[in-house]
């Protein structure tokens, strides 16, 4: 069974320099991967239609950001990828979205590490969009911050949003 991905042309060329991402994805993911830069294209080709969908990901948050470990996170089906698109939220105007990832980094990162922090995400903001790795219930709550963020609250907001989740999921982890 043969599939596309199409990630960005700097990412095909990362994949190209460096053939040991390639060859690394390909081993632990049992697959044979092609590279086509003129279309900007992964062709996947797999056996397996679930393995099929699972490389897919991978390939995808590479392409979105991710390092090659990060990435491969994705084979273990705890394992979640969501893309959340900032030009829903404020168009696609380049000055708004600028301002909207500046936003979801915050000061010196901090916005972005606390994020990832309180969620035990991992995150990738890139192009016109923001990308979340992480178990199910995590990457649901880092969506619903990000989103937040987004739609214009406050940071402390977020911020109080985040602690009383952790201080819930504390509360459960001593009742175990």
């Amino acid at each position: 069974m043969i599939d596309f991905v199409r990630i960005p042309e700097e990412k095909i060329k990362l994949f190209k320099a460096d053939p040991r991402i390639q060859k690394k994805i390909e081993e632990l993911c049992e697959c044979k991967l092609g590279l086509n830069e003129k279309d900007q294209e992964v062709q996947v080709d797999c056996d397996d239609g679930l393995r099929m969908l699972k490389i897919k990901d991978v390939v995808k948050a590479f392409g979105r950001g991710f390092t090659t470990d990060e990435a491969l996170y994705l084979l273990d089906d705890e394992y979640y990828l969501e893309i959340i698109d900032i030009t829903d939220f404020v168009g696609k105007d380049k000055e708004r979205v600028k301002t909207m990832k500046g936003r979801l980094i915050g000061s010196e990162g901090n916005t972005k590490k606390t994020i990832e922090k309180d969620t035990n995400c991992k995150t990738a903001i890139y192009g016109k969009t923001i990308t979340v790795i992480g178990k199910w219930d995590e990457v649901k709550a880092a969506k619903v911050v990000i989103e937040r963020l987004l739609s214009g609250s406050k940071h402390s907001t977020v911020y109080r949003m985040l602690e009383e989740r952790r201080m819930l999921e504390e509360r459960k982890k001593t009742k175990a």
